[in-house]
């Protein structure tokens, strides 16, 4: 576990989700605000946050809870390529609607982007696909230190839109 301090004086902190983390999961999945920009509709109940978190983040070779005060208020990963990809890795996160614009989600990025590198020694380049409407997500980014290199245009069909990212 790491922590950081996020611009509000926040303790923030990295860990491996679990089960016991449902009801908190819940907290930011079922606001559509901050379902808004993912692949994913808003959660209708706890079973969809047990499903996220036994299928997708207790498997996923680096997937973690951002924390703040050891509780739980969003996720992060980093999807790291195969074969001829190994080299490369994908950041995407979640922060729940109350903590945006705090200085969390920089936080967790900047440890994820660290942690990621020395999780993957294989890794050289940590990217992050944002929609282009996603103005709060491309700031975080760029505050640590990731440089937009341009637009792809209709790259992702996103809840029946197709989406410049």
């Amino acid at each position: 576990m790491e922590a950081e301090d996020g611009e509000e004086g926040f303790t923030i902190s990295l860990r491996p989700l679990e089960l016991t983390d449902a009801d908190d999961v819940m907290g930011w999945a079922t606001d559509a605000r901050v379902a808004r920009f993912c692949r994913w509709e808003p959660y209708a109940s706890r079973d969809d946050a047990v499903a996220f978190i036994r299928d997708f983040a207790i498997p996923h070779s680096w997937c973690q809870a951002i924390c703040v005060a050891g509780r739980p208020v969003g996720s992060i990963s980093v999807e790291v390529g195969e074969g001829s990809s190994a080299c490369r890795g994908e950041i995407g996160y979640v922060l729940a609607h109350q903590y945006w614009g705090k200085g969390i989600a920089t936080a967790a990025v900047r440890m994820a982007v660290q942690q990621g590198f020395a999780a993957f020694p294989a890794l050289r380049r940590i990217e992050g696909l944002v929609d282009s409407e996603n103005f709060g997500s491309q700031r975080v980014l760029e505050k640590c230190g990731f440089i937009r290199e341009g637009v792809l245009r209709k790259y992702m069909l996103l809840k029946g839109q197709v989406r410049d990212m």
